[in-house]
């Protein structure tokens, strides 16, 4: 029976194996030991349903090729084959998983700072595993130890997938090329500074500007977190500077992409939400399309007037690639810029949604903030953090303060409220993991927005 060395107690194993993935900080609550035994317990799982092999791929961070070979190596020894990938994307990993029709695993911590890693974890197709669909099994397996298995151990090999998966993208997407494009590149020391250049270097109307794609997994230039303003200041002067038609920032790992305009103006993640929401509803009418409850109320606007139906889901990649599935939608995007689509196995892809809007942009004259301008229709104030000692005490503050102004409250995902006689709206949602509230609310106006949140937040804080 194989166990682990760092000693957890169940209570300690939920702060490391989350509701979809795993992460922790190396040395303290994850080390090659714990990633062995966690992939002895995932392949124990997979087999049983008939599986055999796992694709597993890893970032830059310097821990990662250690503890994806330990994975592998526990992998292994439950009798299935394991195909190494080395560096990859999180999305070049889902692109392996969906087109070998295998379980894969992607060593990664995506934005979290550099003495961070963990695990994204999915079966063939690229299926998302989470709490409900193996993550506490494996839980289960890390605490009391796997079963050994008697039979033949697995074959590991090497594989590089990355002109496959260039190759894929590129034929997924194709971009017009009566126009070229300056596109300034912020790849923030991540994997974008490996997928970028081998996706779009392919075609021939890029003129790629690169910025950080040196990869470093200790990040330092800046955080690999483009949904934090401050991580994009880099970007938005080196756009102007470069003259460029557009500027695009990934994640560390490369799932996510935002959009930087060529005044060096941050396009909002529901603009392009809403963008490639039309692109699929011109090729498929009457398509359906997913949006989470924190994105602008422009995009199910826009897929109404488009013919489309859109469907309102939680925040978080599980519950809307299930969405994906259930409904058969052939797009979802959420205000973190994560984007799903149906052709890429319903799994998100900052790279696929990249190509989209140079696609769109390349498709017509104007530059971006014009494009956009169809798409930006109201002010929000993107999520504001506070910390509280008691998150359903605070929350409950904020409902009764507007109960008597409040057209509709719905907890779907924490607690949305829709003024009256108003296109505005927030939502209030606890964090999972830390003593916190989020708060997102959007409005006609700045003037507005400003107002509503100054008023929630003094109720939330106090």
């Amino acid at each position: 029976m194989t166990r682990m060395a760092i000693e957890h107690t169940s209570e300690t194993l939920t702060s490391v194996i989350k509701a979809y993935d795993v992460r922790g900080v190396v040395g303290e609550t994850i080390d090659e030991d714990f990633v062995r035994t966690a992939g002895a317990a995932f392949a124990r799982i997979v087999r049983g349903e008939g599986e055999t092999r796992i694709a597993v791929g890893h970032d830059m961070r310097p821990s990662s090729p250690a503890l994806s070979e330990a994975f592998a190596e526990g992998a292994a020894s439950q009798g299935v084959d394991v195909t190494l990938l080395g560096l990859t994307s999180t999305d070049e990993l889902y692109f392996v998983a969906g087109t070998q029709r295998c379980a894969g695993a992607m060593f990664t911590a995506s934005h979290n700072p550099a003495q961070y890693n963990g695990i994204k974890l999915c079966r063939a197709g690229a299926t998302p595993v989470s709490t409900d669909t193996g993550l506490s099994e494996i839980a289960r397996m890390v605490l009391e130890g796997v079963p050994e298995f008697a039979g033949e151990p697995g074959v590991v090999e090497k594989h590089d997938a990355l002109g496959e998966y260039a190759s894929y993208l590129r034929e997924l997407v194709p971009v017009p090329d009566r126009r070229t494009l300056v596109v300034a590149v912020d790849a923030a020391n991540g994997m974008a500074g490996m997928t970028v250049p081998a996706v779009l270097g392919g075609l021939g109307n890029i003129d790629i500007r690169p910025l950080y794609f040196e990869l470093d997994g200790t990040f330092p230039n800046h955080e690999a977190n483009p949904l934090d303003p401050k991580n994009l200041v880099d970007l938005q002067k080196f756009t102007v500077e470069q003259g460029a038609d557009i500027g695009l920032a990934f994640d560390g790992d490369a799932d996510r992409c935002f959009v930087v305009d060529e005044r060096g103006q941050a396009v909002s993640p529901s603009a392009i939400t809403a963008l490639i929401a039309t692109r699929t509803l011109a090729q498929h009418p009457g398509a359906t399309i997913i949006h989470n409850l924190i994105t602008s109320r422009a995009v199910p606007e826009v897929v109404a007037e488009r013919g489309g139906t859109a469907v309102r889901t939680r925040v978080g990649h599980s519950y809307i690639k299930a969405q994906m599935a259930e409904h058969g939608a052939l797009f979802g995007g959420e205000h973190s810029a994560h984007y799903y689509f149906s052709e890429f196995f319903n799994a998100d892809s900052g790279l696929v949604a990249a190509l989209h809007v140079l696609a769109a942009l390349a498709e017509q004259d104007a530059p971006l903030s014009e494009l956009m301008g169809a798409y930006d229709r109201y002010a929000a104030s993107g999520e504001i953090n506070s910390e509280v000692a008691d998150q359903a005490a605070a929350t409950q503050r904020v409902v009764d303060a507007f109960r008597d102004r409040a057209e509709s409250v719905d907890t779907l995902d924490g607690v949305t409220v829709q003024l009256k006689d108003s296109k505005a709206w927030f939502n209030v949602r606890a964090s999972n993991t830390e003593p916190l509230l989020r708060l997102n609310a959007e409005a006609p106006t700045r003037e507005e927005v400003d107002a509503l949140t100054s008023e929630i937040l003094g109720i939330i804080r106090g």
